[in-house]
């Protein structure tokens, strides 16, 4: 059940590239626990809207709130750290690193220790590097990867290394969970066993989740809602069975994938 205050806030948000508007005038409305889909045609502009939910761009009109504090301007880091975390179209692992040191990564990136402590490697670095290596396990386990903790990301399976990216994002204790087409180049079985996982964390974890996907059925069969942008412009939203009989959204896909 919706509570009256959204978890995150997008009020007439736009970015412009020169004298291109990319996004324009977006509205959004992600309530705690939602697990919310955004689609539309390539180039419709669902990657910059996550980019702008992030700080990689800073949106030239609107305001973006995260439990009502404004993240305009942040950078990338502060708006994880205020909790939201991604992940992204193309795979971003650190290859040459192991599985675990993968997402210890985004441990890292909450620390509250200091260098000096890490520098002269003093009892507090121990005991935060156990923690994390506890932590990052239990990830790990969670994704059927714990096997594999020692192996470089590199050496992974493309499902696993989807898998991979997924646990990282998580390790970051976000509010706000991005998933960009987390099942690009998945079979329909991974895909399946993937979209099963995504419910399970959300609910272990009472997580909010916006995923952007491709294929039709899957964001029909598991989304709550969905947000629809074509051209950078929200053309409609609504429970999947509006979206599916939209004629906006048709026309957009020219009836192929909403069928």
């Amino acid at each position: 059940m919706k509570t009256k205050t959204p978890l995150l806030k997008v009020d007439s948000v736009g970015i412009q590239f020169g004298g291109l508007k990319a996004v324009s005038d977006v509205n959004v409305e992600l309530y705690p626990g939602e697990l919310i889909g955004l689609i539309g045609p390539n180039g419709a502009g669902k990657t910059t809207f996550f980019n702008l939910l992030t700080g990689v761009y800073v949106p030239t009109e609107g305001t973006i709130s995260l439990e009502g504090e404004n993240l305009r301007k942040l950078p990338p880091y502060k708006i994880t750290q205020k909790g939201i975390s991604r992940t992204f179209q193309n795979i971003r692992l650190f290859s040459e690193l192991s599985v675990i040191d993968n997402v210890k990564v985004a441990y890292h990136s909450l620390s509250k220790h200091s260098i000096l402590s890490s520098i002269f490697r003093l009892p507090i670095h121990f005991k935060g590097e156990k923690e994390m290596d506890d932590k990052a396990i239990e990830f790990l386990k969670i994704f059927n990867l714990d096997q594999y903790k020692d192996e470089k990301a590199k050496n992974l399976p493309y499902g696993k290394q989807r898998r991979l990216e997924i646990a990282r994002a998580l390790a970051a204790n976000p509010k706000l969970l991005l998933l960009d087409e987390p099942a690009a180049g998945m079979n329909p079985q991974e895909t399946h066993e993937l979209m099963n996982l995504i419910a399970l964390i959300r609910e272990k974890f009472d997580l909010t989740v916006l995923l952007i996907e491709h294929d039709m059925p899957l964001v029909m069969g598991v989304c709550e809602r969905i947000y629809v942008l074509d051209h950078g412009q929200l053309i409609a939203q609504g429970k999947p069975e509006e979206i599916r009989n939209n004629p906006k959204v048709i026309e957009a896909y020219l009836g192929e994938e909403v069928s």
